[in-house]
């Protein structure tokens, strides 16, 4: 159950809207479910005679029997309170004391209190009704509603257990403001896929991920095409800041500013200079002019931030609860930069996962952001390279990183699981779920290639590779050869013999570089560790092999050489140097 509380100006143009048809004609039925004294409160949906001019004079009364000074600019409180999917429907009877219970909890009706608010609950639809109150007493005062919103979420948590409803996790006051009922009706209004909030809190995460210092971070902000406003001391030094998106305008005209601390708790200036306290990342120029360096291609960065993101899972699994806090926030960061700069075949997932992950980012946990200097200088390099391509080496690099954040956002689950933290821990689940998708789409093209490498190897060499498999992990092998990644992972171990290194020592290592329990597939796992850690590229060329296919194979020796690890007709490896003794 989910109270939404906001304020406005317009009692008779709220409820024009609730006893409206809706934007879409949604509103069935409207109609009065309870209110503050219902024989003095006319109910234009059940009342052929009444008027919304006569409820809206009833329910300003209070208000307007003050003296002009003392009417509030905001005089109307309005609560939606829903219902989660999959709830049963509630009767009239029972909103009217969801209702009841709600104007208690938030002081704006108190139970037994005669000079309280006047308010309705209107309900047209199944699964949620409209709290409507004005916000004065009887007796001239106004109410005492302070956390009103953190009081009528604890009351929903009550219903929700006494009623058998589902029980929605708590809160516990880090979360971004959401946008406003006013806010998402004028997003409908103008066509804009979202409110301006939310497109503006994400402009601004992305500008501060990997930034190096204050300067970079609002160049950032101009570069992505919003307006800016600082707020300057008489000095000279910025106070605060504030953004809003071009076109976003009020009645009379002027751009509609958010501060960066209403649109997130972690976006005020004061905590993002906390951020970039430890200086630029890995001591890097602060400047950003010109092309990124060579080693700053796609590929590359998103090979070093795989390290980075592998090592910040490690901390995750410890009991530093400071230093894990710190790696949440570089790794929203570290997802922030990927999504800005992703393909367009992985953006849209990726950047409702960075949207989530937002979330897991904040908690009551004090963060050592001394700690999580790496990602953020990985977040950079990303950011530096710019746009990833979604196929050759880019694409499989991508895979490669998907991969381990995939594991990474599962570690965050089971911290913010071990600590209480309901909330980031659903925000860690749900980035999550998206990561996967984005792993599958990026993966598809370099994981078949790389299968179809495998599956062409010899026998005996696909033999010898299993018993290093289960050598290596002897209580999960017959499970990894089942697998349908194993013929990649037979390839990418004879790509890494190739290239000079012992298959069963690489293996080990990225074995116990960290676990594979919480997997969706090991062998796809151990595909991009074994490929990053043995420096190997993150994807296959089959057209040599297919070339090579074409050739004869040579007759099967009586006893295979089972120490060869290339395809037997490869022209090299063919070759001998004298003849056999």
């Amino acid at each position: 159950m989910v109270p939404d509380i906001s304020t406005g100006s317009r009692t008779y143009g709220l409820l024009a809207y609730l006893y409206g048809p809706g934007r879409r004609d949604e509103h069935t039925d409207p109609h009065l479910v309870a209110a503050w004294m219902p024989e003095l409160a006319p109910d234009p949906g059940r009342d052929p005679t009444a008027t919304l001019k006569q409820l809206t004079d009833r329910l300003d009364l209070p208000v307007l029997a003050l003296p002009k000074d003392r009417r509030p600019a905001q005089r109307v409180w309005h609560c939606p309170v829903r219902t989660a999917p999959g709830d049963r429907h509630l009767a009239d009877a029972e909103w009217a004391e969801v209702a009841r219970r709600i104007v208690h909890a938030t002081g704006i009706a108190e139970e037994g209190d005669d000079k309280a608010c006047r308010w309705i609950a209107v309900r047209h639809a199944d699964d949620h009704i409209h709290i409507v109150a004005t916000l004065k007493r009887e007796d001239g005062r106004s109410p005492r509603r302070h956390q009103d919103g953190i009081r009528a979420q604890a009351e929903c948590r009550r219903i929700e257990k006494e009623w058998g409803l589902q029980i929605l996790n708590e809160g516990d006051r880090t979360a971004a403001q959401r946008p406003t009922s006013a806010e998402r009706a004028k997003a409908e209004r103008t066509g804009r896929a979202e409110p301006p909030r939310e497109t503006l809190r994400e402009h601004v995460r992305q500008a501060l991920a990997g930034a190096a210092d204050e300067d970079e971070f609002f160049r950032r902000l101009t570069e992505a095409g919003l307006r800016l406003d600082k707020r300057l001391a008489p000095s000279g030094g910025v106070l605060g800041y504030k953004v809003a998106l071009p076109g976003d305008r009020n009645r009379d005209g002027e751009p509609i500013w958010f501060p960066g601390s209403r649109l997130a708790p972690d976006l005020s200036l004061p905590k993002i200079r906390q951020r970039l306290a430890a200086g630029p990342p890995e001591d890097e120029p602060t400047s950003t002019t010109g092309p990124a360096p060579r080693s700053g291609r796609p590929a590359s960065a998103r090979r070093d931030a795989t390290h980075v993101a592998e090592q910040a899972g490690t901390v995750l699994t410890g009991d530093d609860d400071a230093a894990g806090a710190a790696q949440l926030v570089g790794i929203g960061e570290l997802l922030d930069a990927v999504a800005q700069t992703a393909p367009a075949s992985t953006r849209k997932e990726l950047a409702e996962a960075a949207r989530a992950f937002e979330r897991a980012t904040r908690s009551h946990t004090r963060a050592e952001h001394a700690d999580h200097r790496a990602l953020r200088s990985a977040a950079r390099g990303i950011v530096r390279a710019g746009n990833a391509l979604g196929k050759g080496e880019d694409g499989g690099a991508t895979a490669m990183l998907l991969s381990t954040m995939v594991l990474v956002t599962i570690a965050a689950i089971h911290w913010h699981s071990a600590r209480g933290h309901a909330q980031q821990a659903a925000a860690a689940r749900q980035a999550a779920q998206h990561l996967r998708a984005a792993y599958r789409s990026a993966a598809a093209t370099p994981m078949k290639e790389m299968r179809e490498q495998g599956r062409r190897l010899p026998t005996p060499v696909r033999d010898r590779y299993a018993h290093t498999v289960d050598a290596a992990l002897p209580g999960q092998a017959s499970h990894i050869l089942r697998e349908p990644g194993w013929d990649a992972l037979a390839a990418t171990l004879a790509q890494a013999e190739r290239a000079g290194h012992d298959p069963a020592a690489l293996l080990q290592q990225a074995i116990e570089s960290r676990e594979l329990d919480t997997a969706d597939s090991a062998t796809d796992v151990l595909v991009w560790r074994l490929r990053r850690i043995g420096k190997l590229p993150a994807t296959v060329d089959l057209s040599r092999t297919r070339a090579h296919q074409r050739t004869p194979a040579p007759p099967r020796a009586s006893k295979p050489q089972a120490a060869e690890p290339t395809v037997r007709n490869d022209t090299k490896s063919s070759r001998r140097s004298g003849p056999r003794r």
